[in-house]
């Protein structure tokens, strides 16, 4: 198999027992693939939740609690304590880890963007195995959204990955929740002219973690994206992380869903832009500027508006949407949703002396369901 770099992402649903507290054996395990796929000449970034679950135990509380700074505060106690099995396991095998704390606002600001990639560049030409986390201990609201889905993803576009694994407590993707639906099948393959976000999915299978079948599904999309092939696979299959990497290849069995990396490749911006921003308000265009939109050469303009939803502000991202509701775009405003208001359906020739010209501009826009060519 051609060396490849590879990014695993394992959530807290499958590092705990059904108490809730860490598992030593499966991260001793995890750690027993990696150091297989390195051994091969494979690159691996791990990307881990866990720290609130190793937190819990240490302060005494019985489960996980709803509140969120409660949870930040116990991410704060398990992190050191999460990264103590980690350090052991990877030197059991012979790997040192590192311990690399990231937030989403790390992939969109430039410079950040640039150190972080320099500094996970160099810990893989040391031979270190980088071991990432959300730094929920000072995140505000990420910590409720499953984003170290997003951010694996996120970092599979960063280092130009080739395979990303997202490693969950289910079997893959299925055509309707298989808990509650005895004919659910497994989907295999999604290709990138599938609607990838089309299939229903819930939130997470247990109450352990914060991620869910929904977050790993915008994860593969944001690979998909980037160019990078993703599996969706149970974490408890035995060697799942080669059988992912490998995809079938040298007669080895296939696991979970494979999501085809796509020849749309977008620029880190646009990828903060479409899954990892916050949604601040929508604004509702009619279908020639809809049309125009999907072309995907135009600005949205105020004359193409015919509604406001939201008190947001200019810089915000918003959602562009069509007048059944269907979300076609995302977008940084260039104008507060009051300025949007005031100028919706209005030529720009009629519009107030000091307005910007435009609702969104189109460096600014993300299309969610662009046209297949």
């Amino acid at each position: 198999m051609t060396a490849q770099r590879i990014i695993v992402k394992i959530g807290t649903s499958s590092l705990t027992d059904v108490r809730g507290v860490i598992d030593r054996v499966v991260i001793a395990d995890l750690c027993r693939q990696i150091a297989a796929l390195r051994a091969d000449g494979h690159e691996v970034v791990l990307v881990t939740s866990g720290a609130v679950a190793a937190g819990i135990p240490a302060v005494g509380l019985a489960g996980r609690p709803a509140e969120v700074l409660t949870l930040q505060a116990l991410s704060a106690v398990g992190q050191s304590r999460l990264m103590e099995v980690y350090n052991a396991e990877f030197a059991s095998v012979g790997l040192v880890a590192a311990q690399v704390l990231l937030v989403p606002h790390d992939f969109v600001d430039r410079q950040q963007y640039l150190h972080a990639r320099a500094t996970l560049e160099e810990l893989l030409r040391l031979g270190c195995v980088p071991v990432v986390n959300e730094n929920d201990a000072i995140a505000n609201d990420e910590i409720r959204f499953g984003d170290n889905d997003r951010i694996s993803a996120l970092l599979s576009h960063l280092l130009k990955a080739d395979t990303l694994v997202l490693l969950t407590d289910i079997d893959g993707l299925y055509t309707a929740d298989p808990r509650t639906d005895p004919s659910a099948t497994l989907v295999t393959d999604v290709w990138p002219g599938d609607p990838l976000l089309s299939v229903s999915a819930g939130a997470t299978g247990s109450n352990r973690g914060s991620g869910g079948m929904a977050s790993k599904l915008a994860a593969s999309r944001i690979a998909s994206w980037s160019g990078v092939r993703s599996v969706i696979a149970r974490a408890t299959i035995p060697d799942v992380v080669r059988l992912a990497v490998s995809g079938g290849a040298d007669d080895s069995p296939r696991v979970g869903t494979t999501f085809h990396g796509s020849d749309r490749q977008l620029s880190s911006r646009q990828l903060w832009l479409a899954f990892a921003s916050e949604t601040c308000g929508r604004v509702e265009v009619d279908s020639g500027a809809a049309s125009a939109l999907e072309r995907g050469t135009n600005s949205l303009l105020p004359a193409g508006v015919t509604a406001v939803h939201g008190d947001f502000d200019a810089g915000d991202t918003i959602d562009v949407v069509d007048t059944s509701g269907r979300v076609l775009a995302k977008g940084t405003a260039v104008m507060t949703s009051a300025q949007i208001s005031s100028s919706k359906g209005r030529q720009t020739s009629e519009l107030a002396e000091g307005l910007p010209g435009v609702v969104v501009h189109r460096d600014g826009l993300v299309l969610l369901n662009p046209p297949t060519k």
